[in-house]
């Protein structure tokens, strides 16, 4: 034992003093172990059994079916129901319009035809939005028509819902009136023609182009300024009646936020409610678009005679025509272009029928022509406010709406009035409450007018 201990001990000894003398030696052997024992390790990796070497077990097990005419039993007690749509048109029938959406029901034809009600869906206006339920056979079991309403006021805010069942082998119609919801839509285009034109091509629909012409009316003159290349972005209420986007052309939501960059100047606009409840469009700057006159009594129309030098149609002569003519369909809701008092409503020669509103600082509007007045001597009445429709009596030769603005008893151009009129001016708390509002819609309009950089799509 005492010469074992004595050779560990010389062996310890001699290894200590290699270590001091030859360090880098024995790291460098240290690495070479090491990695020789990684390629060893790499080496025996793929010595692991294939696994297309293992056993493989095949498992079969017998499903039977279940009897093909069972399953047909099944099925057949199933009550199948098919849905169409369509919208109506002008030389429609009763048959014709069933036809077309699959349904083959000479019931239901005859009882389209012959109901006072179910008439309805025939009578009036063509492009009614239609969606029929109907079973296998092709019997009608339900037809639900959506229009506008009886009512042209509600055209913006309701809708006529046709509604035409089957209960116990009969049928039963019925009409009632239904609010209408709003869709959040974003638009942009480019003038290249008109604004009309531009809107269509990006598919938005012509009220908003209306309401975009008469936000910026007191900014740009639509008639005489509109320039080639100019572009315009808008956020608007697209109006659903039961989640369907209505088709009909005089209903429209609110716009709600737009710009339009007229010969490089850039005009916006956003709406916005104060805290008495009171709504009307503010630029980013804060001010008001609202002036105290509108530039147009009608909401949906094109002027047909401006305040200029005409060749008169029935006295055959040319003469100064001292206030505007805007071309619409008799029925046409006529409103208040400002506050004021009716200082007359009723017959007057030429004119027809015909309102007059008195306004601050002796200012004076006369509407003409009217089928129909809805205000009377006296009444006091709000900008905006329905106060006749549009027709065709007195000296007229087709339905408008003959459009007069006196300033002290004398004519004049009821645009440059709008325009030169005093603005709306919000309070400073309501101030903030805009400033608040403004930048969520910069970036709304910001994403509509990035639809024209990629589809040119205004949805």
């Amino acid at each position: 034992m005492d010469s074992l201990d004595q050779a560990l001990a010389s062996a310890g000894s001699r290894t200590h003093r290699f270590v001091h003398r030859h360090p880098r030696t024995l790291a460098g052997t240290v690495v070479a172990l090491l990695m020789g024992a990684g390629v060893t390790a790499f080496a025996i990796a793929p010595m692991a059994p294939d696994a297309s070497d293992l056993p493989r077990r095949v498992v079969t097990e017998s499903v039977t079916p279940e009897d093909v005419g069972s399953q047909l039993e099944v099925l057949a007690s199933h009550e199948v129901s098919l849905y169409r749509s369509d919208l109506t048109r002008n030389a429609d029938t009763a048959d014709s319009l069933l036809r077309r959406v699959n349904v083959t029901d000479v019931a239901a034809a005859t009882f389209l035809r012959t109901d006072k009600t179910a008439r309805l869906l025939l009578e009036g206006r063509a492009g009614k939005m239609v969606q029929v339920r109907s079973d296998e056979s092709g019997q009608l079991e339900e037809l639900v028509a959506r229009f506008p309403a009886a009512d042209p006021t509600q055209w913006s805010t309701h809708f006529s819902r046709l509604s035409v069942k089957r209960v116990d082998g009969r049928f039963e119609a019925k009409v009632e009136l239904a609010p209408l919801a709003a869709q959040v839509r974003l638009g942009s285009g480019t003038i290249h023609s008109s604004l009309f034109a531009a809107t269509d091509e990006s598919r938005i629909p012509d009220p908003v182009a209306v309401q975009v012409a008469e936000i910026f009316s007191t900014d740009i003159d639509f008639r005489r300024e509109l320039r080639k290349n100019d572009t315009f972005s808008v956020v608007y209420e697209a109006l659903t009646a039961d989640g369907e986007v209505i088709t009909w052309n005089q209903a429209a939501g609110r716009v709600l936020a737009a710009e339009f960059v007229n010969n490089g100047r850039s005009y916006s606009a956003v709406w916005f409610k104060d805290p008495s409840g009171k709504g009307g469009y503010f630029g980013f700057d804060g001010q008001s678009k609202r002036r105290a006159f509108l530039a147009s009594p009608l909401e949906f129309s094109r002027v047909t005679s401006g305040f200029s030098m005409r060749f008169h149609p029935i006295l055959q002569n040319w003469r100064a025509h001292l206030g505007v003519d805007y071309g619409a369909p008799t029925g046409t809701s006529v409103r208040s272009v400002g506050d004021g008092v009716v200082e007359f409503a009723g017959w007057q020669n030429g004119y027809g029928n015909v309102v007059k509103l008195r306004h601050s600082n002796d200012r004076e509007t006369v509407y003409a022509h009217l089928s129909r007045i809805d205000v009377r001597v006296g009444q006091r009445v709000e900008q905006g406010m329905h106060i006749a429709n549009v027709g065709m009596t007195g000296w007229a030769t087709g339905p408008h709406l003959h459009f007069e603005f006196k300033v002290k008893g004398q004519q004049q151009d009821p645009l440059v009035v709008a325009k030169t009129s005093e603005a709306i001016v919000l309070t400073a708390s309501a101030q903030q409450e805009l400033s608040k509002v403004t930048g969520t819609w910069r970036e709304q309009l910001k994403s509509a007018g990035s639809l024209a950089n990629y589809t040119g799509d205004a949805e």
